[in-house]
């Protein structure tokens, strides 16, 4: 308790921050950053590098109220095939921007409900990219899965096509939590969705998990984490629910009232993370899990492991190309978020122009303070003599952050040989720590609970 006390007086249950997938975060983006840059960008990159491309399918059949996502919903397939259709425009339009001979080194699915897709508009896509990004020979696919809106026919469709991985949704198993948010799913439908999976050759799984959620409880918790372990993943996301009521009005339908307060919230995530590292998976950053065997597990052993939008992930490629509405680039110049709204992208993508509506030029200072931020998130350790080999003595302007921020935090942080380091018991407040080094506040963001 005495532990928790000085977690608490550090920020932990207080402080809101943001969960930096990026650097700077996507509240700096601006308007004056568009599709003139986006084009430039992507004529400039280096075609001898692979890519990573990401493909954003807002549709949803139901919208959980617990999602902040960019979603809409649908009951009819007439929308989705549009889309698409949309979608292969942007490509021909991306495709004029890029140099000849460009790569893909990794493509993900996500959403909305990437398998809300039929098995015909599956293959159309995923052929539809790869023409436009010839696949490298060791390319990963991966997708997001709703065990409730896939079959075996669009589970083969997706494995013809090369995918991977899967990242199953699943938030919690319990019926109650599940009716609190508006997504019901059984352990049995999620059973038979990894079973034809494996079946099918996708022997890479990812499960999402969500902690925080109304009505969760260590009963409810335990069993859903039992249920989960018995699914086998290779690796686990488990992400603290975000009540931002302001930025998605669907979380207004969720009672307030059973939500965990913060001391329950943290002894939730605490209690899973715990039953993880026993059932054998190793703690990758703040909330993910993995077999030690797994590419994550060996990222993070050998200092590669690195955060975008996606979470954490292993991927090595620099660019990442972000298709769809309010999908976001991640190009070596800077960041540039496509159109949010369907129809608004639609629109500028109809009238022959790329789809970014706002972005940010990167600085020599953000690119310094983007990569010690990734480090403190995935490494939990500032490390000033990397930072300095890669930039130079610019890195030094960190050093009296770093001192301030380790007096600020005491014995939970230390420095050692130039390099910052987060102490195990001081996890908790990483994201905190990241934020300590964010140069930039800008006017109306509010962010989720840090804890």
């Amino acid at each position: 308790m005495k532990h928790l006390d000085r977690l608490r007086r550090l920020g932990l249950f207080d402080t809101r921050v943001p969960r930096y997938t990026s650097y700077p975060t996507a509240p700096v983006f601006a308007p004056q950053v568009g599709a003139p840059f986006q084009a430039q960008a992507l004529a400039a990159l280096p075609a001898t590098e692979p890519v990573s491309v990401y493909v954003h399918i807002p549709f949803c059949e139901r919208l959980c109220w617990f999602c902040a996502c960019r979603t809409q919903g649908t009951k009819s397939l007439s929308p989705v095939e549009s889309y698409i259709g949309t979608l292969e425009q942007e490509l021909a339009l991306v495709k004029a921007s890029l140099p000849a001979g460009l790569r893909m080194g990794r493509m993900h699915w996500g959403g909305g409900t990437p398998t809300i897709l039929p098995p015909d508009l599956i293959r159309r896509l995923a052929r539809a990219v790869k023409a436009v990004f010839p696949p490298t020979e060791d390319c990963e696919f991966s997708v997001e899965i709703d065990p409730t809106m896939v079959d075996r026919h669009k589970i083969d469709a997706l494995a013809t096509e090369g995918m991977t991985r899967a990242s199953i949704g699943i938030q919690d198993f319990d019926p109650l939590v599940q009716h609190a948010i508006g997504r019901q799913q059984s352990f049995e439908e999620t059973q038979t969705c990894v079973t034809d999976l494996r079946a099918a050759g996708i022997t890479s799984l990812n499960a999402d998990l969500v902690y925080g959620l109304p009505h969760q409880d260590t009963a409810r918790l335990q069993d859903t984490v039992s249920k989960v372990l018995a699914l086998s993943p290779d690796r686990i996301a488990l992400f603290g629910y975000a009540h931002v009521p302001w930025m998605s009005k669907r979380q207004k339908l969720i009672d307030e009232a059973a939500l965990p307060q913060e001391m329950a919230r943290y002894q939730l995530a605490e209690l899973a993370a715990e039953r993880f590292r026993n059932a054998g998976f190793q703690s990758i950053g703040i909330d993910h899990f993995a077999h030690p065997a797994d590419s994550l597990s060996r990222a993070a052993d050998t200092g590669h492991l690195r955060r975008n939008f996606q979470g954490y992930v292993d991927d090595t490629c620099a660019t990442l190309i972000g298709l769809g509405a309010s999908s976001i680039s991640r190009l070596p110049s800077g960041y540039v978020q496509n159109a949010p709204a369907t129809p608004a992208y639609t629109q500028r993508i109809e009238a022959g122009q790329l789809a970014g509506v706002r972005g940010h030029i990167l600085r020599d200072d953000d690119l310094l303070r983007a990569r010690a931020i990734e480090m403190i998130m995935c490494d939990f350790c500032l490390d000033l003599p990397l930072l300095r080999h890669r930039f130079g003595t610019r890195a030094d302007q960190l050093r009296a952050e770093m001192h301030a921020i380790a007096q600020r935090f005491g014995d939970l942080l230390y420095i050692e040989d130039d390099r910052l380091i987060i102490t195990p018991e001081a996890r908790a407040l990483t994201r905190i720590v990241a934020g300590a080094f964010d140069s930039y506040n800008p006017d109306g963001a509010r962010y989720s609970q840090a804890s």
